[in-house]
């Protein structure tokens, strides 16, 4: 008599269980902590040479403020939009509390009243990185184009005026650096657009801003 011992068959497809979300109040500590671990490390950053420049620079601040309210989970919508940007000015004023407290604790005089330029500045800063990190999310060309345009011009803006105006303390690099990844920002702008509606509202929203940016900086010397 043969006997045949089957073996059972096990499925080809395994199932793999998709990872839970992080929880929205996670993403928005880590958003929060992160500010404070900015305006730390800015304080350091300003003593060491090949960062000084940098480090006295309000570019780098926007950018990180638009990378953090993405970390915080922002979403495309009419209520998202308004709690966005009040994150954005949080995060902001979060980089100056962190900033200051480190100063000071290193034995440096710094203010953070609400006469402060810098303090005050985060407010429309603020509103704008939250803005602008609703708008790179948006389904609309027209909005995501502008979201590069208005980083694009920030960056641009603030480097031109390190050019005209500091770069002969601070010398040229960063100024330089500044300039070159805001027109690379407009370039991926322009690309990504896919409409000629977009690329005009990415390149025009860069211009004008860029101008913007630079005459404020002027005006406040």
């Amino acid at each position: 008599m043969n006997a045949t011992i089957s073996a059972p068959v096990r499925s080809s497809t395994t199932s793999v269980e998709p990872c839970p979300a992080v929880p929205a109040v996670v993403r928005v500590t880590i958003a929060l902590s992160g500010a404070l671990l900015a305006g730390v490390l800015t304080s350091f950053g300003q003593v060491v040479p090949a960062l000084a420049s940098v480090s006295n620079s309000a570019g780098p601040w926007f950018l990180v403020a638009v990378l953090l309210c993405a970390v915080a989970g922002v979403r495309t919508g009419r209520i998202a939009l308004p709690l966005a940007m009040v994150l954005g000015v949080v995060l902001l004023e979060l980089m100056h509390v962190g900033y200051w407290a480190t100063t000071v604790l290193r034995g440096f005089p710094d203010s953070l009243s609400l006469t402060n330029p810098w303090v005050l500045l985060g407010v429309p800063a603020g509103l704008l990185a939250g803005a602008v990190a609703v708008a790179v999310r948006s389904r609309d060309v027209r909005w995501s184009a502008a979201a590069f345009g208005v980083t694009a011009a920030v960056l641009v803006g603030e480097g031109v005026r390190g050019l005209l105006q500091v770069a002969a303390t601070t010398g040229q690099t960063t100024w330089i650096v500044e300039v070159v990844a805001g027109v690379l920002l407009l370039g991926v702008g322009i690309v990504t657009a896919r409409s000629s509606v977009g690329r005009v509202v990415a390149l025009g929203t860069a211009v004008v801003g860029a101008v913007g940016v630079l005459g404020a900086y002027l005006l406040l010397g």
